[in-house]
Parts: C-alpha cells; sequence; structure tokens
C-alpha cells in the first residue's frame, strides 16, 4: 500500500495536471471562435464557385480540348490522397479519423490494384499513416510553427498538386479533411478536387444564366478550375483549425473532469488510510498504557 507521503504526492501531480489541461481547455475555446468564423464565411465563396464551374462546365465538356482539370487524364490508375491534419494532438479523435478514412481509401485502391501515392498536410497524417502507408508517402508539407494559415499557404499546396499533375504523375487527386459541424461534431470528408466535381447545370442555381464570359468561356473556366483547387484546399485548412480547436477543448474539458474525479477519489483514500494509521497509534497508545 502507498504511504500517505506517496499519496499526496500523487494528488498534488494530478492537480497539476489539471490545472495543465483547464488552461489548454480555455486557450481551444478562445481560439475556436476565431476558427469557425472563418470557416463559416470560406463556405459560401467555395459553394459559389462550384456553382459558377458548374454552369461554365455544362457548356464546355462536350467541347474538345477541354480542361484536363475538369475532364481528367482519362484514367483511373494513379490516385494522390492528399491529407490534412493538425501539426498537434491533445485533440481526442480528430486526427485519427481523418487518416482512418483516407487508410480506408488507399486499401481499398490497392486492393483493386490501383497505384496510391499520399501527400501529407500536417505532422500528425504522416505520423498516423507512416506505420501501414509509409512506402506511399511521397511528401509531406507541415506548417508547424505557423500561427494563422492564409490563402498563401494553400496555394503553395495546390501549387504542388498541379505540377504534379501536369508531370502525369496521378490521375485523380482526392482531399482529406474534417469538416466542422459544430464542438461535439466533426466529419472527416474526403473531396474529389481533380477532375473537379462540379454540380450539374440544374443545381447551379442559374449562376451563368445571365452571364457572359471574357475573353471565352473555356478560359475562364480553364482559370477558376485551377483557383478552385486552392480555393477547396484553403477552405479545408480553416475547416480543420475550426475541427481541431473544437475537439481539443472537447478533450480537455473531459480531461479536466477526469482529472477533477480521481483528485475525489484519491483525497477519499488519502483520508481513509491515514483515519486508519491515526485508529492505529491510539490502539497501541491505549494498549502500552493498560500493559503498565
Amino acid at each position: 500500500m502507498a504511504s500517505l507521503k506517496d499519496m499526496r504526492n500523487r494528488i498534488a501531480s494530478v492537480k497539476a495536471t489539471r490545472k495543465i489541461t483547464k488552461a489548454m481547455q480555455m486557450v481551444a475555446a478562445a481560439k475556436l471562435r476565431r476558427s469557425q468564423e472563418a470557416a463559416t464565411a470560406a463556405r459560401p465563396y467555395a459553394e459559389r464557385m462550384a456553382a459558377v464551374l458548374g454552369s461554365l462546365a455544362s457548356k464546355v465538356t462536350d467541347k474538345a480540348g477541354a480542361s484536363p482539370l475538369l475532364v481528367g487524364t482519362g484514367k483511373d490508375q494513379v490516385h494522390l490522397l492528399i491529407v490534412m491534419t493538425a501539426e498537434r494532438g491533445l485533440c481526442g479523435g480528430f486526427n485519427s479519423n481523418i487518416a482512418k478514412l483516407a487508410r480506408s481509401d488507399a486499401n481499398r485502391l490497392i486492393a483493386a490494384g490501383k497505384t496510391v501515392k499520399i501527400l501529407t498536410v500536417g505532422r500528425k497524417g504522416a505520423d498516423n499513416l507512416r506505420r501501414d502507408l509509409g512506402r506511399n508517402i511521397i511528401e509531406r508539407k507541415d506548417f508547424q510553427g505557423v500561427r494563422q494559415l492564409t490563402f498563401a499557404h494553400a496555394e503553395g499546396v495546390a501549387k504542388r498538386v498541379l505540377e504534379m499533375f501536369e508531370a502525369g504523375e496521378f490521375d485523380i487527386a482526392t482531399l482529406y479533411f474534417s469538416e466542422f459541424k459544430s464542438v461535439i461534431a466533426q466529419k472527416p470528408t474526403a473531396l474529389q478536387l481533380i477532375p473537379a466535381t462540379v454540380p450539374e447545370a440544374a443545381d447551379a442555381k442559374g449562376a451563368g444564366a445571365l452571364h457572359e464570359y471574357e475573353p471565352s468561356e473555356e478560359e475562364v473556366l480553364g482559370f477558376l478550375l485551377s483557383r478552385n483547387i486552392s480555393t477547396q484546399i484553403f477552405r479545408g485548412l480553416l475547416e480543420n483549425s475550426a475541427s481541431f480547436y473544437g475537439s481539443q477543448m472537447t478533450a480537455m474539458d473531459n480531461a479536466t473532469r477526469n482529472a477533477g474525479d480521481m483528485i475525489n477519489k484519491l483525497t477519499i483514500k488519502y483520508n481513509r488510510q491515514r483515519q486508519a494509521n491515526i485508529t492505529k497509534e491510539l490502539i497501541e497508545i491505549i494498549s502500552g498504557a493498560e500493559a503498565i
């Protein structure tokens, strides 16, 4: 049985841990609001761009010379999985859930005889996938130390993806991130980037019905397709940021509650053992007095 000193040290240790988890919870809650607002503000832009792409695509898809970003290479042999996770842990199942979805799709594609290449954005994604799919990871981009992700960071990732596509290194690219639903709900999501997934013209809310494009619909569509990749990656980064802080706040809140429960149990155990020791000493004193 542990001594009273050991139990006091353990209680003090758990109290110190509770202070840390409580502080992390408060920091995550403070950062969550700003990240949530940024993610929510980016959604209409991404959705409207998809609507415009849908309108343009309905007019040029059947034309010769349509952009490969829209119609693809005509093959689906080589798949690029862009797995975006956080740089840090202590956020519950946030990172592992994204990696789990990407791992499931990668294993399915490999079983079907496809070639899978993985580009990780965020340190935890590479860490989670290294054991099972380490040989498939061709490149990793880390933003460790970056305090605020901007569109420039998304453009850097998009530029690399476009370079690989133009070099013929893959046929289909899919983006993996976590869509922010609420503080306690984040949904791992897979979004196909290349060929672009655009809504049907009927679902595009008439985005192109009253517009004429200059210099031509094909050139505008080509520019927007490249821009759309950066936009969707940036949206994924913002969704991930909000999901990370929401998941971390929930995880730290649970950790704080668990630490409090453990402190209560240890305190009760400490008091009982201390009372038992006092009772034992009193019995020894009384027995000694009676013997005299």
